[in-house]
Formats: structure tokens, C-alpha cells, sequence
């Protein structure tokens, strides 16, 4: 299956019908199942177990269900109201996502869907008293159904769209999104050397003017594999395209005919708004706009700040020089993502709107030395670089001058960190 239908499935997957519509169809087919079962069930026992009264039980359940889901629906458009408030806008999609809500609010719409049809099949007399048994007990397991979602409702309500749950979510999806592009950190191609980047080859350019969401992957591959040559893709889900904007290019002399390079360039899956599922710098941007917004005037929450430095830290800790990957696409050579940009994206923002608040200021230049030591080899560069753009604005901005001397000192301890042994011995 191509890859752009598992993403499409997945996008479907998600949207809150699904579930309302499995609740419709599980009406229709208790009325199918009803006249199916009519031989094999005795019209008698339907009376001694009280099947009659099944009408009230729907009548119970329609009545009920649309007060709840009314209820629900205000609940949850609060919540989002709260979290682009206090956290930031882009949150709002995870909150939409959510599975517990997703899956309460699809239960109490589909089973008021479930209790009219059942209404409408009584009135119409489909159910005779055998019917009325198999819809009497269909009813039971759909309330048994409801009375769980209402716990879990309940429940879910007390953190649902307060600040530290939408910091929760959108750490856990920058966490996951990194983690699936380290694991495929070419998405299944090869690394993108830099001479493949300059290749003078053909060049494919995006279909439309939006946010690349995801690659077609195992498309582009068939298609360089007929055409004969390879492909270097130059851009990762995230970036911003316009219609003259490079996507790809021949990795060799062959030209590609009109139709081919109009198909690759359709595997390139472009939309109106970024999305967090491939694009692990989507997310710590938008733990570090939480963090720019708290350390705003009109917010005045350095703490906010402090501990989404501690998220960025988390995150960041899970990248890890890994050996090659496995290769799936053999023609296609992929640009691999930045962490230098994935540590810009994280701390940049924040020292400069933390430029005058020594607290949040002394715990950045701590999670550099933190990622430092972690990895030296790998972090330890842009860690001293982000250190001392911190340390300058820093300097421009304190008015009290041994907070100033505090940063000195940590920012000498990082850059003391990474000289040889001899040398940290002799400068002491």
C-alpha cells in the first residue's frame, strides 16, 4: 500500500465520525440481526426477562445522550478555548486528537444515533418479540458502554486543557516524532551527501504553496526506479514550500518526462497547517512559544519557562549518534534533520525573552551543560554557541552586575568542559 494511503487512513483514523458512524452501523445491524435470530430465539423468553420494556431503555438513552453530548461538546471547546490562552494555539490539534475525548464524545453521540434507530424499528414494528429480545440485549451492552465512558470522562476532566496537560502533550509529540525520525532519519532513503545536494540534476519543484505534512516515499521510489535514475529530496516535513520551491533533483544526466516529474512532484504531500506526527521541530517550537508567552509582561511566568527548559532537555536527550539505518528506498538520497536547528528551535526564543530574568537565565545555561554532558561530541558545539548568544543578551539586559558574573561563570564552566584534561588542569 502506498504510503500516502496509510497516511490518509491514519488522517481518517483520527476524525471523531468513525467511531459515531460504527455506532449507526451497529443499529442497522442489530435490526438485520434481529430478523436473522428470529428462528433460532423462543418469542416466550423475550416476555420473561422483560424484553418489552426495551422502548423505555431507548427512549431513556436518546433523551439522555443528547444532553450529555451537548454538555460534552461545551466542555471540550472550553478546554481549547483554555489552552490557546495559556499555553498556545498550536495545542489545540493534540487536544483534538485526543483519544479519551475523541472516544466519549463519539460513545454518547452514537449511541443516541443507536437509541433512535432502535426507536425507529420498534415503532415501525420490524421487532416482533424474538427482535426485542436481541435489541434488549444489544441495549444492555451499549449502556454498560456508556456508564464506562462516563467514568472515564469524569476522570479525564480534571487536567483535560489545563496548562500542565497541554505541556504534557506537546512534549510527548515532539518525543514521538523524534524518536520515529530516529529511528528512519533518512525515511527510508539514504543520507544525502553533499555532493549529491549540489548535483546539477533536474530539479522538481512543489506542487502547491503550504507546509510539507509528509514524502510519498515508496512512490518516488517506483517512479526513480522506471525512470531510471536516483532522486536527492532536499526537504523534510515541516518546511514551508512555495510552488518554485526545490523539492528533489536528478541525481543523473536522464531527464525525467513531463508526466513523471508532475507525479514525483505529487508525492509530496503539502497543506495549509504543520502537523506534529513527522515533524519533531513542529513540537519544540511550540513548547518554546508556551515559554515566550509566559515570559511575556502581560504573563510575568518565568516558572512556565523554567520547566518547558527541562521538556526541551528531555527531548533533546533521546538523539543519539546511531549507526546507518536500514536503507528501503535504494534511489532515494534524503536530507538528514538538523540539530543545530532542533537546538536553536528549543533555546534561541526563550534567552532572548528571558534576556533580564536571571532565574530562567541561570537554568538555560544549566540544561546546556546538561545536554553537553550527556554528549560532548554531539551537543557540544551549538550548546557553547547557544551559551554565549544567552550569556550576551543576557549581559545587555541585567542591571544588577553579579548576576551577570553568575552567567560568566557558568558559561566558563562549559567551555572549561571541553578542553583537554591537562589544559583544565594548568587554567586552574
Amino acid at each position: 500500500m502506498s504510503s500516502v494511503w496509510k497516511w490518509n487512513l491514519r488522517q481518517i483514523g483520527r476524525q471523531i465520525w468513525v467511531p459515531i458512524a460504527a455506532f449507526a452501523a451497529l443499529g442497522l445491524a442489530t435490526a438485520g440481526g434481529a430478523v436473522l435470530a428470529k428462528p433460532f430465539v423462543p418469542a416466550e423468553l423475550g416476555l420473561k426477562i422483560g424484553a418489552e420494556s426495551v422502548g423505555t431503555l431507548l427512549e431513556i438513552l436518546a433523551s439522555s445522550m443528547l444532553t450529555v453530548t451537548t454538555f460534552s461538546l461545551s466542555i471540550m471547546l472550553s478546554a481549547f478555548a483554555s489552552a490557546a490562552g495559556s499555553a498556545t494555539p498550536r495545542a489545540i490539534k493534540l487536544m483534538q486528537e485526543d483519544d479519551v475525548s475523541r472516544s466519549v464524545l463519539a460513545t454518547f453521540m452514537g449511541v443516541f444515533i443507536f437509541a433512535l434507530a432502535g426507536l425507529i424499528g420498534l415503532q415501525s414494528g420490524i421487532y416482533d418479540a424474538s427482535g426485542r429480545l436481541v435489541l434488549f440485549v444489544v441495549t444492555l451492552a451499549v449502556v454498560a458502554a456508556v456508564v464506562v465512558q462516563l467514568v472515564r470522562w469524569i476522570g479525564h476532566l480534571a487536567d483535560f486543557g489545563r496548562l500542565g496537560d497541554t505541556l504534557t502533550r506537546l512534549e510527548a509529540a515532539a518525543d514521538t516524532a523524534l524518536a520515529d525520525r530516529l529511528a528512519t532519519p533518512f525515511l527510508g532513503g539514504q543520507r544525502l551527501t553533499p555532493t549529491e545536494a549540489r548535483h546539477p540534476g533536474q530539479v522538481i519543484r512543489a506542487p502547491t504553496t503550504g507546509y510539507l505534512q509528509t514524502i510519498d516515499m515508496k512512490g518516488i521510489e517506483g517512479a526513480a526506479k522506471l525512470a531510471g535514475t536516483r532522486i536527492a529530496i532536499t526537504v523534510l516535513p515541516g518546511h514551508f514550500l512555495h510552488q518554485a520551491a526545490p523539492v528533489a533533483h536528478c541525481l543523473s544526466d536522464t531527464s525525467l518526462d513531463e508526466n513523471t516529474a508532475k507525479f514525483i512532484a505529487s508525492r509530496f504531500i503539502v497543506a495549509e497547517a504543520r502537523t506534529y506526527e513527522q515533524d519533531p521541530r513542529f513540537g519544540v517550537l511550540a513548547l518554546t512559544e508556551v515559554a515566550s508567552r509566559a515570559l511575556s509582561p502581560a504573563v510575568n511566568d518565568p516558572g512556565t519557562a523554567i520547566d518547558i527548559l527541562g521538556r526541551q532537555v528531555r527531548v533533546l536527550s533521546r538523539w543519539r549518534t546511531r549507526p546507518e539505518p536500514v536503507v528501503l528506498y535504494s534511489s532515494l538520497s534524503v536530507a538528514e534533520l538538523s540539530l543545530a536547528d532542533m537546538m536553536t528551535d528549543a533555546f534561541a526564543a526563550i534567552a532572548r525573552d528571558a534576556a533580564g530574568l536571571i532565574e530562567v537565565q541561570i537554568r538555560l545555561q544549566k540544561m546546556l551543560i546538561a545536554l553537553h554532558d550527556i554528549d560532548p561530541a554531539l551537543f557540544g558545539p551549538e550548546a557553547r554557541a547557544l551559551s554565549d548568544r544567552a550569556l550576551a543578551l543576557a549581559e545587555a539586559a541585567l542591571v544588577y552586575a553579579p548576576d551577570a558574573e553568575v552567567l560568566r561563570a557558568l558559561n566558563a564552566t562549559l567551555h572549561a568542559r571541553t578542553l583537554p584534561a591537562d589544559a583544565r588542569h594548568q587554567s586552574t
